[in-house]
């Protein structure tokens, strides 16, 4: 009887293993760049917590930076714009700002653009927002009361709720 060869064998059946070879912090930066925008710190955040070592991440930050790739004022830009098209206030877009680590400069800078583009009218933003939301129930006090609250949790400040509810300064 004739051995033949067993297709079932391990060393037939088991696959081949590829390997890819390490990732360099540079190239790790530049995948999570190339998705969306990044501040410093949340790139720095990232790489740490894909084990890259901090200084090895804050030289691939910085040499992205030299080449382009990343930039606070323009991720500050970007971000401001989107959230401000999202609905959101300015005190929630400068709060969240601040928590990338963005330079105060670059958030100024950032709002400057806002306003260039036409999109920090924010009386008209929140407005918009209640209309969407509510409709023309803004006329219940309560219903009033409840859409101040979502105005305020959203970023605005309490004049632009004020304004945007139609609520007179003499009531509470």
């Amino acid at each position: 009887m004739e051995k033949t060869a067993n297709p079932m064998s391990s060393a037939a059946s088991a696959p081949r293993k590829r390997r890819h070879p390490e990732l360099s912090a540079r190239q790790r930066a530049l995948g999570l760049l190339t998705r969306r925008e990044h501040s410093r710190k949340e790139l720095a955040r990232k790489l740490a917590g894909s084990g890259v070592e901090p200084t090895e991440a804050a030289e691939a930050i910085d040499v992205l930076g030299r080449e382009g790739w990343q930039d606070d004022a323009r991720f500050a830009t970007n971000l401001a714009h989107w959230r401000a098209a999202s609905g959101y206030g300015p005190l929630r877009i400068r709060a969240e700002l601040r928590t990338h680590a963005v330079d105060p400069p670059l958030v100024d800078a950032a709002f400057a653009a806002l306003a260039q583009s036409g999109e920090a009218d924010w009386e008209a933003n929140a407005k918009s927002l209640l209309a969407s939301r509510y409709g023309h129930a803004l006329r219940d006090p309560a219903i009033q009361r409840k859409a101040a609250g979502y105005l305020a949790r959203r970023g605005f400040d309490a004049a632009t709720v004020r304004a945007a509810c139609g609520m007179d300064m003499d009531e509470g």
